[in-house]
C-alpha cells in the first residue's frame, strides 16, 4: 500500500518527508497487515469526541494513535497512545505529530491546511486531501466549488460592503441567512437576517470578517448522508438520516430518515457525485435541505465524521468510524447496512451555567431497552456543548422516537 510502514515508522530518525517517504513502503500488491511489534500508527489532528470515537475503532484493531489537541486532558487522550499538546495550526506540533505516525488525519476543520499542503507534497500521506480541507474551512470556497460542479446549493454571494449586503436582502428575500465564511460550526457564526430592520446588526456582529449571504431555503428536512471514499477510488453511503436542530445545533438523528424511496435515491445520489468530485479520502458528512417540491440542495460538508453519523456504532453493520479508518488506510469499504431503525439524542451542556457536572437518572436512563450511553469525558460543561450522545435501536422506527423522548426526559446535567 502506497505511504504505509511496515516494520519502520515514518519519520522516526529525520521528521518526515521524502527521505522517510522512501524507507520500507510496502508495495499495494503486497497487502497491509496489523504488526504487533511495530503496528501502523494514525495521527489524528483534534482529540475530541470524534477523535476518540476514531482512536477507539483503531484501538480495537491494536493499531497506534496519536493525538493534537489544545488540552492535555482532551476525549481521545483516555484512548490514545500519545498525545501532543498544541494549536491545531501550530506548524511544528503537526511536523512532530507526522514524524510520530505513518498518516494523518483530522477531526476538526480547525487544522493547518497550508501544513498539511507541505506535508502531502513531501509525499506524507494526509487524508482527507488537504486542498479539500482548504475547500471546507472556507463557506464561500466550499459553495463555489460544489456550485462549478453542477451540484445544488442555495443562492449566495459574497458580502463586498454593508450597502452590498442592503442590496443582496432585497434580491433573495427575507429571511436571509449571513454567515462567517470561516471558523464557523454548530450555528456559530451564523445570522438570520429577517427584515431590513436587523440588517446593520447583523453586519456589525460580523465587521472585519469575511461573510456570505445565503438565500433561506424553505426546507421541509434536514437531511445527511455519510459518505465514504478511499484513494483508489471506492465510494460508499451509510443510510440517510433526518436531522433536527435546536437553536442550530444537531438535538436528534432519526434513521432512517423519513422521506420517499425517490428522495432517500436522489439524496444518495448526490453524496456519491460529491465525493467524485472532492480530492481525498475518508469520510464526509454531507447535509441537505429537502425542499416542498422534493428537490435536494447541500447545505455544508463536514470532511470527518459527523455528529449524525453517531448512531452508526449501535444501528449499522459498520459505524462511520471504522469506515474513515479504512479509507484513509485504502483498505476495502464495507457497504453500511441498517440493522435496525434508530434514534441518536444529544446531551448539551445546560443552556445558562458551566462548570464541572454529573450525569444522573441512571437508573431510568438504562431502563429503556435498546439504549447505550456515550459519554465523552469532557471536565467541564459549557452552554450547549456537546458533552455525550444516547443511541437507541428498536425494532419499529416509532417505538425508537418514543424511547428517545423518554431518555430526554430521564437524563439530567448537574451543574456542581
Amino acid at each position: 500500500m502506497h505511504g504505509i510502514i511496515a516494520g519502520q515508522k515514518r519519520g522516526r530518525e529525520g521528521g518526515g518527508g521524502q527521505e522517510a517517504a522512501n524507507k520500507g513502503i510496502v508495495p499495494k500488491d503486497a497487502g497491509l497487515s496489523i504488526s504487533m511489534e511495530n503496528p501502523i500508527a494514525i495521527g489524528i489532528i483534534g482529540g475530541g469526541q470524534l477523535g476518540k470515537m476514531i482512536a477507539q475503532e483503531a484501538k480495537r484493531m491494536s493499531l497506534k494513535v496519536v493525538v493534537l489537541d489544545p488540552i492535555y486532558d482532551c476525549p481521545a487522550s483516555f484512548v490514545s497512545d500519545d498525545v501532543i499538546v498544541a494549536d491545531f495550526k501550530d506548524e511544528s506540533a503537526i511536523r512532530k505529530l507526522a514524524a510520530m505516525s505513518d498518516i494523518l488525519t483530522y477531526e476538526i476543520e480547525l487544522a493547518n491546511s497550508t501544513t498539511l499542503k507541505e506535508l502531502e507534497l513531501e509525499n506524507y500521506p494526509v487524508y482527507p486531501s488537504p486542498e479539500t480541507l482548504r475547500l471546507i474551512q472556507n463557506k464561500y470556497r466550499q459553495k463555489s466549488f460544489l456550485k462549478e460542479n453542477n451540484i445544488s446549493v442555495p443562492d449566495f454571494d459574497l458580502i463586498r460592503s454593508r450597502g452590498h449586503l442592503g442590496e443582496l436582502c432585497e434580491e433573495y428575500g427575507f429571511p436571509a441567512m449571513l454567515k462567517a465564511s470561516e471558523n464557523s460550526y454548530d450555528g456559530r457564526g451564523n445570522f438570520l437576517i429577517t427584515s431590513s430592520n436587523n440588517i446593520q446588526q447583523a453586519f456589525l456582529t460580523f465587521q472585519g470578517k469575511e461573510c456570505i449571504l445565503e438565500k433561506f431555503m424553505p426546507f421541509v428536512k434536514e437531511i445527511s448522508v455519510m459518505t465514504a471514499r478511499n484513494p483508489s477510488g471506492q465510494i460508499e453511503s451509510f443510510p440517510v438520516t433526518e436531522n433536527i436542530h435546536v437553536n442550530n445545533i444537531l438535538d436528534m438523528t432519526i434513521a432512517p430518515a423519513r422521506i420517499s424511496n425517490k428522495l432517500l435515491a436522489k439524496a444518495q445520489e448526490v453524496a456519491q457525485k460529491t465525493l467524485k468530485a472532492l480530492k481525498g479520502a475518508g469520510i464526509f458528512g454531507i447535509e441537505m435541505f429537502v425542499l416542498p417540491d422534493e428537490n435536494i440542495v447541500i447545505n455544508e460538508i463536514a470532511p470527518r465524521p459527523h455528529n449524525s453519523g453517531h448512531y452508526s456504532i449501535e444501528a449499522c453493520s459498520i459505524s462511520q468510524f471504522e469506515q474513515h479508518i479504512r479509507a484513509v488506510l485504502d483498505l476495502p469499504l464495507s457497504r453500511p447496512r441498517l440493522l435496525a431503525p434508530a434514534v441518536m439524542l444529544n446531551l448539551l451542556g445546560p443552556e445558562t451555567s458551566s462548570g464541572t457536572y454529573r450525569i444522573a437518572g441512571l437508573e431510568e436512563l438504562f431502563s429503556i431497552p435498546g439504549l447505550k450511553l456515550h459519554v465523552y469525558g469532557k471536565k467541564i460543561s459549557k452552554p450547549r456543548r456537546k458533552l455525550g450522545h444516547i443511541t437507541i435501536t428498536a425494532e419499529a422506527l416509532e417505538e425508537a422516537i418514543s424511547n428517545a423522548e423518554r431518555a430526554r426526559s430521564a437524563v439530567k446535567i448537574i451543574i456542581d
